[in-house]
C-alpha cells in the first residue's frame, strides 16, 4: 500500500520507457523535411500549426522563394526519436497550399547552415581568432577597434564546434539560420 505522495514503483520512468510503454515507434533520427508551398499567406502558420498540434518541436526553420515566384520552400528540422513522423507527413500532404513533401535522408543530402558570430576581442586576441576563423573557412564580415563579426557556413556540427572555440574569446552573439538542404543527384 503507498500513502498520498507516495510514488507507487521504486524509480521514476525515464522518457524512453514510457514512450516504449506507450506504444510509440522510435526512428531514431533527426528528420530534415522540404516542404514546397503555395506562396500565400497562412501557409507557414499552417504548417507549424500541425506539428504543435502535434507535440513537435521545431528545430530549425527556413522558408524562401524557388525559382518560381509562386512557390516557396520550408526548410525544417524535426527530431524523429520522440514521434513518429509519417502521420504528420500525411496531414501536411492534406494542407491546401502544399505542393511536395520530402522526408531527406541524410546520407543522400547536402546541407548547410550559417552563423554570425560576434566577439569582444582586444588586439592580442585577435590574431589567433583569426587563425581559428581561418581553420573553419569563415571570413570577418564586420571589424571595429573591440569587436569582430564572422561569418560561417557549414553543418550543424561545424558551427557548434566553431562556436565552442571561440567562446573564450569573448563571444557576445550567435544568430544562426537554420538548416537549408537538397538531394544529391
Amino acid at each position: 500500500m503507498t500513502l498520498m505522495g507516495e510514488s507507487a514503483t521504486s524509480a521514476p520512468l525515464s522518457l524512453e520507457e514510457l514512450q516504449v510503454s506507450a506504444g510509440i515507434p522510435r526512428t531514431g533520427r533527426k528528420h530534415v523535411l522540404s516542404i514546397l508551398v503555395e506562396d500565400k499567406s497562412g501557409a507557414l502558420t499552417r504548417i507549424a500549426g500541425l506539428f504543435a498540434r502535434r507535440g513537435f518541436n521545431i528545430d530549425t526553420l527556413t522558408v524562401a522563394p524557388t525559382d518560381d515566384e509562386k512557390v516557396s520552400r520550408v526548410t525544417l528540422t524535426v527530431d524523429g526519436a520522440l514521434h513518429p513522423i509519417e502521420q504528420v507527413t500525411k496531414q501536411l500532404h492534406k494542407l491546401v497550399n502544399v505542393l511536395k513533401i520530402h522526408d531527406l535522408d541524410p546520407k543522400e543530402t547536402v546541407s548547410r547552415e550559417l552563423a554570425l558570430f560576434k566577439l569582444a576581442v582586444d588586439g592580442r586576441q585577435r590574431n589567433e581568432l583569426l587563425q581559428v576563423t581561418e581553420i573553419f573557412r569563415g571570413r570577418v564580415v564586420d571589424a571595429t577597434k573591440r569587436s569582430l563579426i564572422i561569418e560561417v557556413t557549414g553543418t550543424p556540427d561545424k558551427i557548434e564546434t566553431f562556436e565552442s572555440m571561440v567562446r573564450p574569446f569573448g563571444l557576445i552573439e550567435t544568430i544562426r539560420t537554420g538548416l537549408v538542404a537538397t538531394v544529391r543527384d
